[in-house]
């Protein structure tokens, strides 16, 4: 699951017309046009395919933008503060938060967590209603800080399921 299809699926979850789209890249930090959203959200055949080399030896389309780690994490932050509001810094913070070098999946879950204020069974209910059962330890390990020893890395099967659950939740 590429960044492009993480968006796709966050968007049709939470329901997030274009417009929004624009307003979150922009408190993230990014500035997109309505046009460059409609670029964004397109999805491409190699996007679907599972081989990876794929999508990344495949020529730039013009009526695609392709959405790197750091501009979904921008965009993440950017759907915090759409959703919560912005955060005034405490004294020797920096203003907008560091970029990590987070897998996407789990940058997603946690993100997506502090934006719509989940708590961890908030989340195990999410992947139940997709049909996908993870233990208290198992989202624990995915929801710490990497470098942590208990950390693990997110797989395409718990995003994809997290988003769907997301999905069945929020657009009834």
């Amino acid at each position: 699951m590429d960044n492009n299809d993480i968006l796709i699926r966050l968007r049709y979850a939470l329901d997030i017309k274009n417009n929004d789209m624009v307003k979150i890249f922009k408190e993230g930090g990014i500035e997109l046009s309505k046009e460059d959203v409609l670029k964004v959200l397109t999805k491409t055949p190699e996007s679907e395919d599972d081989d990876m080399d794929s999508v990344w030896d495949a020529p730039e389309n013009e009526d695609h933008i392709r959405v790197d780690n750091r501009m979904l994490e921008s965009f993440l932050n950017g759907l915090i503060i759409f959703k919560r509001g912005r955060q005034e810094p405490k004294p020797g913070q920096p203003a907008t938060p560091p970029m990590s070098n987070e897998p996407a999946n789990n940058l997603l879950l946690k993100k997506v967590k502090i934006a719509l204020q989940l708590t961890s069974e908030d989340m195990l209910e999410l992947l139940a209603l997709a049909g996908v059962t993870v233990s208290k330890s198992e989202m624990s390990g995915i929801l710490r800080k990497q470098g942590h020893k208990n950390y693990s890395v997110c797989g395409d099967r718990y995003a994809r399921n997290f988003l769907k659950g997301l999905a069945i939740k929020y657009r009834k």
